[in-house]
Order: C-alpha cells, then structure tokens, then sequence
C-alpha cells in the first residue's frame, strides 16, 4: 500500500509538470482572473491551471478539460479560521462544514476541548472520524487544559500520554491548542510544564490564551515558547505582546468582539505578525453573516487595505501553523480558490476545494455524511436538585460579590453589593452551575448582573470548558425545571418562565451539539433568543454570554461546581464578605 501511494505521489508530480509547461491540458482552467498574490501584494490579471486537486501554473494557459471564463472577477486563496471550536457551533463537523464552506472557509485551526473535557479521546476521535471526506481541511490541535484549572470537575481529564496518543492519533495537528492555565504556566505547575514539554517534544507549536496578562508574568508565560493570543481586547496589550514575539490573533465572534479595538495595531511593519478567527460563534450568525468571510468585510470597511485583509486571512495563518500548501494560489499550491466580484463585500460566488466544485452562490454542493454518535449520547448525569438551588442566607450587612457581564465581550468584573440590597435590585439573577458528569454532585450559586430583569430561568449545558449545566434565572422551580428540560433531551439549552418551557434546543452529542442541520439548529437557537427577550433578556448573544460564565481562565469573576473563582488570584472565594 505504502508503495501504491509513493508511485501516485510521483505520478502526480510528473502530471503537474507536464500541466505546467503546456505539455497536457489542465483538469480545470480558470480565465479571465484577476488573482490576489497573497505573496506579493498584487492583483494579476492571469489565467490558473490546476490538475489533480493542485495548481500546476498561473500565466497564458490555453488547454484545460474544463474551463471557466472568470471575466475579470477576483480569485482569492481559500480562507483560514485561525482558533475555532466547532462545537460552539452546536454543529458536528459534518454539519459545519456545510454551512462554513458556502462563505469560503476552506480550512480551519481547531481546538475540540470542549468535547475532549466530556468526553476524552473517545470525543476527539469522534470529530477525526466526522471529519473525513469533507471539502474542508480541519486541524485539529490537541487540548492541553483538560480540565482548564483544578477548580473545577470536568468529565475528563488529558495528560502528557494523552496528548502523545493524540498527536499519534492525529499526525497532522499543528499542536498543543491554547494553553489557557496561565497561572499554572507561571507557577511553574508540574502537570502543566510536562504538557508543554511533550509538544514540543514532537516539535509542535504551542497556542496561548492570556487575557489581560501583563509585565513579568508575561514574559514567563512566553518564555516556554508560547507564540499566539486571541483574547486581547485592547490595541495596548495586542501591543505589549506583540513585542514579546507573540503573533496576534484578532478575534470577531458572536459574543466576543475585538476588531475594532485591535485592528489600529495593524502596520505595514508587523501585519504579517496578525491573522484573524472566530473563535465562538453560533449557527445563525455562521448562516447570515458568515465566518472569516464576515471579519474581512468589517476589516476593509473599517480602513484595512483589502490584500492586506486576504493575507491575514490566508497565507498568515497557514505559514504560522506550517499547513503546507494552504493559503496562496501558486504552482504546487491546493487549488482551494475563491472567486468573489469585488474586494470589499466579499461575497463568494464560487468555492473551489481541491480543484472541485463545492458551493456556488451560497449552496453546498458537497454530499453530507455525517458518523453516529450513540457512544457520546447519554452524558447528563446530574444530581438530586431540589432545595440546593437558592442562596444561602446571610447577615444583612455582608457583602455579595457579584459576577457582572460585559457588553460584547467575555470578561467580567466584580461587583461588591450589600446583601440588603439584593432583593430590592430587579437587575440581579441567580447563576447555578451542576456538575452534571455523574462525578460528585456538586452545587453552586452565586449572583450574576446584566441579563436584564429575568422572570425566568435559562439553562445550558454548554458551559465552558468543564461543560457542566449552567442556570440563570429568579425563580427557583423555573431552574429547576430548566435543568430537567435540557438532561431529559441529552443536553442542549432551554428558556422557562412560570412553570412552562417556552423554548429548547436538544445537543444530545456530548450535550454540546445537534444532529441535526444547521439551518434547523439555527432555527431553533433563533426561538430560544426570542423567548430570552420575552423573559426580559437584555443581551443579545445569551447563551453564549452565560456560557461563558464558568470559564475559571478569563478574569474577573467566574463560578464553576466547586464555587466563586477570583481569577486574578486564581483562589476560590465565598460568596459572602462577611463584615
């Protein structure tokens, strides 16, 4: 077999040359393009011919079995997601694909630890499987915070084996995905440094992720040769790790939205240091407004030079994670093309992937095959909720620190509100998390503000990265039955108001995805939405937002199962400041 693929690779070589020099025609032939040389930071009016899924040349190419006059419309490399989880998407790769590829996204970066902290390798080698045969290149890094911290339960946990086995599992990972334990890295945590070092044992890459991590600890951070960050949120410290070597990942999201504030970073001395993601976003915004495809949009309307804005969302990313092939339109490239009518809407007429024809005018065109997941279908295990929902009480004079959210983004900050004033305030909710791995059972509450005036619970299993259930809400019966609605359909999210489910939607993969399509996933995620405004809901991206909420990494106040997380002190903390 191994023999069988050697005489192909040579096969294929000596065809593309032969392409190449005019000696046979070419499997495709694209005329009339005006191409953007990602390389040089021009626009060619030239023709492209490709043979076995690989451009074999860009010139005066006159032969190809088939041919396509492009009449002066752009063609652009294939688009790179630089840090994705696909699972927030509540989309099983297969799915995603189909909705990703219609807006020229025609390879992705990806970190599944969301699924990989339910569910293990078991769950990592469940996305590798879903992920075959798709028009659509998916790197997979391997999770290196499994769990993120000790001060939660995770259904699982990742060790340096684990990641030896992944990366053996999955040869073409770029590495170690974002190393979200800063603290641990600074501390010098032995479980953490040995994780490092085995990625780099294999010589991988080694993503980071340091909100607002400053000056020497910093410096520590980078010093195990970390090299990326997405979570910045100001131009000052894209800047500040910028110049400690770091590349900067500007990220534009459904609930976190940094490209407008990182994007005055960007100058002809340091651009090639910068590349875009998504990082989180939810199907509905994946279906209106797209993918990378949506952030060069609002780049190039916001002043960036349009090649500059395909550079970054191309050839940047793929040289940074050594995707060999991916990024450009040059001889020997993947004929993963674009063809667009204009640099500044983007709007993507047709998907090429791997010189096939895979969407037009926004259809897949691709047959969608999507693997069984019964083995990731019974994950909710939760505890005996009755009663252990409701805050402890306390004297009247004590202090509530209290997790407020902030408008587009997903850091919080720390509210101190005296526990005399909790009632009388309309603003404030209860925020729960379960651990629902089947594990200890445990509960916490604590205070959360900037929901809006809830009459109602929210709930969701989709609570990053441990995944246990979340719940936001008033009434104490409308979370509890909240909580039931979502473990009754595997997982998923749902809103309740006065006894009564007004919306839910079932993710029975690992309680963090649908099986379903994402036009319908979309649908009903959109009904959710809508019944969190009826409830008094305020913020637009709801479960998202709260989703975030138990992420015990992103300052400045979090909750998990085992409590209140002061992140910057990295300590569980009380509830209650008792005077």
């Amino acid at each position: 077999m191994a023999q069988d693929k050697s005489r192909f690779r040579e096969k294929k070589m000596e065809n593309l040359i032969d392409v190449a020099r005019g000696n046979i025609p070419a499997d495709l032939l694209l005329t009339g393009a005006r191409v953007v040389n990602v390389f040089s930071g021009e626009i060619l009016n030239t023709n492209i011919a490709v043979k076995d899924g690989l451009i074999a040349g860009l010139g005066d190419y006159k032969q190809g079995l088939e041919e396509l006059n492009l009449a002066g419309k752009y063609v652009i490399p294939g688009l790179i997601d630089a840090h994705f989880h696909i699972e927030s998407s509540m989309l099983t790769p297969s799915a995603f694909a189909a909705v990703a590829v219609p807006h020229g996204t025609t390879a992705v970066v990806a970190d599944p630890h969301e699924i990989v902290n339910v569910a293990g390798l078991e769950g990592f080698r469940f996305m590798l499987e879903d992920s075959r045969g798709l028009p659509l290149d998916i790197f997979y890094m391997v999770p290196s915070c499994v769990p993120a911290t000790p001060l939660e339960t995770s259904g699982a946990e990742i060790g340096p084996e684990d990641i030896s086995q992944a990366l053996s599992l999955h040869p073409g990972s770029p590495g170690l995905a974002e190393l979200m334990n800063f603290p641990g890295v600074c501390s010098k945590a032995p479980d953490v440094l040995a994780k490092i070092r085995m990625a780099r044992g294999f010589e991988c890459l080694v993503d980071g992720h340091a909100p607002l991590l400053g000056g020497r600890d910093l410096n520590a951070y980078l010093s195990t040769g970390i090299l990326t960050d997405h979570e910045c949120t100001s131009a000052a410290e894209a800047l500040e790790k910028m110049r400690l070597g770091m590349r900067i990942i500007i990220r534009e999201g459904s609930a976190a939205k940094n490209l407008n504030a990182l994007l005055p970073i960007v100058t002809d001395h340091n651009y090639q240091n910068v590349f875009f993601c998504c990082d989180d976003r939810h199907p509905a915004d994946l279906m209106a407004e797209g993918q990378i495809d949506h952030v060069l949009r609002k780049a190039v309307a916001a002043g960036l030079d349009p090649v500059r804005a395909v550079q970054m969302a191309t050839l940047h990313p793929a040289r940074h994670y050594n995707l060999r092939g991916l990024g450009g339109i040059a001889p020997g490239y993947q004929a993963d093309l674009l063809v667009v009518s204009d640099l500044s809407r983007f709007q993507i007429e047709l998907v090429f992937k791997a010189g096939k024809l895979a969407a037009r005018e926004g259809r897949y065109l691709w047959a969608q095959t999507g693997k069984p997941a019964k083995s990731l279908s019974n994950t909710i295990h939760l505890p005996e909720l009755r009663g252990r929902l409701s805050l402890k009480k306390t004297a009247q004079n004590a202090l509530a620190r209290v997790i407020e959210v902030q408008p587009e983004q997903i850091l919080t900050k720390c509210l101190l509100i005296p526990a005399a004033e909790i009632d009388a305030s309309g603003e404030l909710a209860r925020v729960a998390v379960v651990e629902r791995h089947g594990k200890n059972g445990n509960i916490a509450v604590g205070l959360v503000k900037g929901f809006g005036r809830l009459k109602g619970a929210l709930a969701s299993t989709v609570a990053h990265d441990s995944h246990n259930l979340i719940l936001v809400g008033t009434d104490t019966q409308d979370m509890e039955l909240a909580a039931r609605t979502v473990a009754a359909a595997g997982g998923g999210l749902a809103v309740v108001s006065e006894g009564r489910v007004l919306a839910a939607l079932a993710l029975p993969v690992a309680g963090l995805m649908s099986s379903e399509d994402a036009g319908t996933v979309s649908r009903l995620h959109e009904e959710l939405h809508q019944a969190a405004r009826r409830i008094g809901c305020v913020l637009p991206s709801p479960f998202m937002t709260m989703s975030f909420l138990a992420l015990p990494v992103i300052p400045e106040l979090r909750i998990t199962d085992l409590g209140l997380v002061d992140v910057p002190e990295f300590e569980l903390v009380d509830l209650w400041i008792q005077k």
